[in-house]
C-alpha cells in the first residue's frame, strides 16, 4: 500500500527561496514521491534539475540536485526520492509532512532535454532506479511526442515495488486529457528487475547487448540516423550505458551541440 498525504497548496513560503510541501507519497521504505508549490517565476525544459533541500543544523541550507519530475506546464512541482537512512539531506527530507517547506533555488539546468538532440525518429529513455524522474516529466510533455514517432522506456529496479513509480505514470499517460491522444501507439514500456523474479529480468545494459530488448519489442537494433537516447542512472551505469551507445555510433550530445544521445551527469543514485 502506498500512503498519500495532502495539504492546502496555498500555505505562504516564510523562509527564502521556501515552497510548501503540498502532498507526500510513499512507494517503498526507501521511495517517496512529493510535490510542493511552484514559484511564479520558475521557468524550465521537461528533463531539467534544481537544486532543493532543506535548511541545516548549522543554519545553512543543505542542497542537493534534483530532477523535476513534473512537466514544464504543471502548476506544482513533484520530486522523486530515495530515502538513505544516515544521508545527510534525505535521511531528515524523507520526513516531510505536507505544510512544510523546502528549500528550492530557481535556477534549473541539465542535459536530459529535447533540444540536445538531433530530430530522429525513436526516443530511448534508459533509467535505474530514481532515474526515472526526468522521464517522467518528459513523458508528460507534448513535444516529447510531437517530435518522435517512437518513445521506449526502458527501467530497472531490484524488485517489482520499486518500479510502481514508473508503471503508474506509464499507465495514466494514455488517458491524459493533454497527451493521451498523442502518446497513443508511440509507447514501448520495458521495465525489469535484478533481483526479485518478475516477467521480465536483467540489466539495461544486458538487454541491449543481448538484443534481447529489440526481438521482445520488434526493433531493431540502435541506429545513429534513426535512434535518440536519454540516460539516467548511477555514475557506472552511465559509463557503461555510454560504452554501448559509443559502439553503435552514436555521439553524445549537450545544449550547446545536440547529438544522438544525452547523459544526466548530476544524478547519482
Amino acid at each position: 500500500m502506498t500512503e498519500q498525504l495532502k495539504t492546502d497548496p496555498k500555505a505562504t513560503p516564510v523562509l527564502p527561496d521556501a515552497q510548501t510541501v503540498t502532498s507526500v507519497r510513499h512507494y517503498t521504505d526507501r521511495l517517496f514521491a512529493f510535490r510542493c508549490t511552484r514559484p511564479r517565476s520558475l521557468r524550465f525544459r521537461s528533463g531539467e534539475f534544481v537544486m532543493i533541500g532543506l535548511m541545516g543544523e548549522t543554519g545553512k541550507p543543505l542542497l542537493r540536485a534534483y530532477s523535476i519530475a513534473s512537466p514544464a506546464w504543471d502548476e506544482e512541482l513533484e520530486f522523486y526520492s530515495i530515502k538513505v537512512p544516515d544521508g545527510p539531506l534525505t535521511s531528515r527530507l524523507q520526513h516531510i509532512q505536507p505544510g512544510e517547506q523546502i528549500i528550492l533555488r530557481p535556477k534549473p539546468v541539465g542535459t536530459l532535454v529535447l533540444d540536445a538532440l538531433l530530430p530522429g525518429k525513436r526516443l530511448w529513455m534508459l533509467a535505474t532506479g530514481t532515474g526515472i524522474a526526468p522521464f517522467a516529466s518528459l513523458l508528460r510533455d507534448p513535444e516529447t511526442w510531437e517530435k518522435y514517432a517512437q518513445v521506449i522506456v526502458m527501467h530497472t529496479c531490484r524488485d517489482v515495488a520499486e518500479l510502481r513509480y514508473g508503471a503508474d505514470l506509464v499507465e495514466e499517460l494514455p488517458e491524459d486529457p493533454l497527451i493521451g491522444e498523442l502518446v497513443a501507439g508511440k509507447l514501448s514500456y520495458y521495465p525489469t528487475t535484478t533481483r526479485e523474479d518478475s516477467p521480465r529480468r536483467g540489466r539495461i545494459t544486458d538487454n541491449l547487448q543481448s538484443g534481447k530488448v529489440f526481438t521482445d519489442l520488434g526493433i531493431p537494433p540502435l541506429d545513429p540516423a534513426q535512434d535518440r537516447v536519454m540516460v539516467c542512472g548511477s555514475l557506472e551505469f552511465n559509463r557503461d550505458i555510454q560504452k554501448i551507445l559509443d559502439a553503435a555510433g552514436l555521439n553524445e550530445g549537450a545544449n550547446s551541440e545536440p547529438a544522438q544521445y544525452v547523459v544526466e551527469k548530476a544524478f547519482v543514485g
